[in-house]
């Protein structure tokens, strides 16, 4: 590689929900900027979807500034049990992987000039201290999040007792305040683990040089302001952030594609999406009102089902190959496919999301919110129903609907209480058939502008990353 070039490694932690957001911004950064990217992607052996999605990458990447290197699953059963939560799962592969990801930073002939991590490898701050590599971290999701994240030490000194049983709002400086209700799953019990690894990750977040989000100054234009500038939250925060989204998957045309040549086939803007992530499961009751409400609403549809599961919402996480082998019909109400066979598609386990919800027939997504369908959504200008299932998806919901206008919700949070047949129906009308939804698609499709002027030549995400890059080059001196 040329020598003035820049190299920065991007670590990833486990996970399709992770190693996405990771890839997006390791392409952008090549494509856009001619930064050589080596990408150190931290696997695990039940994920057979995300070690296939790595095999697939590698191959067709084509571009010579990109490396991938996946990072070898580490057995951390000894250190968990039945009860042990994802966010926990995560912390404790990155923390045993850390010999690895040292050994394969010490191995490369020319070391990065910087090293980026995403939001759960924030403990491998002294691996790049060792290596006298300038440091940043990436929040792969809004600038919210990441002020919850880091305030998150005051709350823990100043706040007794559980968060979800407080009666008035947690006040962040400078930003929306945050119902109790709509906490990060973290947050949920202060006794288990996961509360005190996120309240350290909130902690390391304010060891680097500088923090990168999947945001834009448009959509968050209050909390970006506050991350900068507010001076309770400065005091935590001495380090610049990079507002550099919307960054997600590029679409790529798929021959002989089932899902679009039926899409091909239906009206525009006619057909609502349903998909609840890599890694979002229902329980098998939800799962039986949702298919009922989709069929009362009469309106054409695209479902990507997995099969239910009657554990943790997360559950599937880093399992999203799944051992299921049932059929759909054995989960699905009686007769429910034959039925609905003319008005919509059922889709096992996986489709195309990038290219469905940018194909003009998907007129609303009926998602879990998590930030990248989110943001795959917003950047085609299309509505949503708003599904929370778990992590920080209930502060995007709230977000959605609250602030930007750009989707409806169920009256209680899915997590709180089974929402019946005869509400999803309802909602499902109200976006695809009614005044009301025609205001919030229109809304959708600002934001979608908006979106794309953040990342055109001058716009503030792409000025952002340029002061990025500029960062990192003065560093080097």
């Amino acid at each position: 590689m040329d020598s003035s070039q820049l190299h920065v490694a991007i670590v990833s932690s486990p996970g399709m929900g992770h190693l996405i957001p990771v890839l997006v911004l390791g392409n952008r950064l090549a494509t856009h900027h001619n930064i050589k990217i080596t990408i150190l992607a931290i696997t695990t052996t039940s994920s057979s979807a995300e070690t296939e999605f790595l095999k697939k990458t590698t191959l067709t990447n084509e571009e010579k500034t990109i490396e991938i290197i996946p990072v070898p699953s580490v057995d951390i059963s000894h250190l968990i049990n039945s009860s042990t939560k994802i966010f926990t799962q995560l912390r404790l592969l990155v923390r045993e992987a850390l010999p690895k990801i040292h050994s394969t930073i010490a191995s490369m002939t020319h070391r990065p000039d910087a090293l980026i991590v995403d939001i759960f490898c924030t403990q491998i701050l002294p691996i790049a201290e060792e290596f006298n590599i300038s440091k940043y971290t990436y929040h792969p999701t809004t600038a919210w999040t990441l002020a919850l994240a880091i305030y998150c030490q005051v709350f823990d000194k100043e706040i007794e007792g559980e968060y979800v049983e407080l009666k008035e709002p947690l006040k962040i400086p400078g930003c929306k305040a945050l119902r109790p209700d709509d906490v990060v799953d973290p947050l949920l019990d202060r006794s288990d683990q996961q509360y005190e690894e996120y309240v350290k990750l909130g902690k390391e977040y304010t060891d680097f040089d500088g923090i990168l989000i999947n945001t834009w100054e448009d959509l968050e234009p209050e909390t970006i302001n506050a991350l900068r500038y507010n001076e309770k939250l400065r005091l935590l925060l001495k380090v610049p952030v990079f507002p550099i989204g919307p960054l997600r998957r590029k679409v790529e045309t798929t021959l002989n594609d089932e899902v679009i040549q039926w899409l091909d086939k239906q009206n525009n803007e006619s057909v609502l999406f349903v998909s609840f992530g890599s890694g979002g499961t229902l329980s098998t009751k939800q799962m039986t009102e949702l298919a009922w409400g989709l069929e009362l609403s009469q309106q054409k549809f695209v479902w990507v089902v997995r099969p239910p599961s009657d554990g943790d919402a997360d559950s599937a996480y880093l399992n999203s190959a799944g051992k299921d082998t049932r059929d759909m019909s054995e989960y699905l109400p009686e007769g429910f496919l034959t039925r609905t066979k003319d008005m919509g598609l059922v889709v096992p386990m996986w489709a195309n999301q990038v290219e469905i919800l940018s194909h003009s027939s998907v007129g609303g997504f009926l998602t879990h919110c998590g930030w990248n369908s989110t943001v795959e959504s917003l950047t085609n200008g299309v509505p949503m129903i708003a599904w929370p299932l778990h992590a920080e998806q209930k502060m995007n919901a709230a977000m959605l609907t609250e602030e930007l206008g750009v989707a409806i919700r169920p009256a209680v949070l899915p997590t709180k209480k089974l929402v019946k047949r005869e509400e999803i129906q309802g909602m499902v009308r109200i976006l695809m058939q009614t005044k009301e939804g025609k205001r919030i698609k229109e809304k959708a499709k600002k934001l979608k502008k908006s979106a794309e002027n953040a990342l055109s030549d001058g716009g503030s995400s792409y000025n952002s990353i340029c002061e990025l890059v500029k960062d990192i080059r003065s560093r080097e001196l």
